[in-house]
């Protein structure tokens, strides 16, 4: 999609999700429990999203490519071998700023 104001509902009925490898498309497809092709942009300068794709590969949560290997990690794929995505925990991330502030 070039732009959509939410892909909620596009999450929630894929069977399999190919995305580009920014953090919140990322996050947001494996908070909902769906199967993740990361296609990196190998051409971008200062990457951050690689480092992202491939954590998150080395942890077995996603499939990882570029455009050129696409056609050929969908033909090999196992999604059975991914592994789901612990949920967040927001309220450790609460805590912290609590002491680092003083309010606890």
């Amino acid at each position: 999609f070039r732009f959509k104001d939410s892909l909620a509902e596009d999450l929630r009925s894929a069977d399999l999700v190919i995305s580009h490898a920014g953090a919140g498309s990322c996050l947001e497809t494996l908070e909902k429990g769906k199967p993740l092709i990361v296609v990196i942009n190998d051409k971008l300068m200062d990457n951050h999203q690689l480092e992202l794709a491939r954590q998150l590969h080395r942890d077995g949560h996603v499939l990882c490519c570029n455009c050129s290997t696409l056609v050929e990690t969908l033909r090999l794929m196992d999604l059975s071998a991914l592994k789901p995505f612990p949920p967040g925990q927001p309220e450790k991330f609460a805590l912290f700023l609590d002491k680092v502030f003083g309010f606890q």
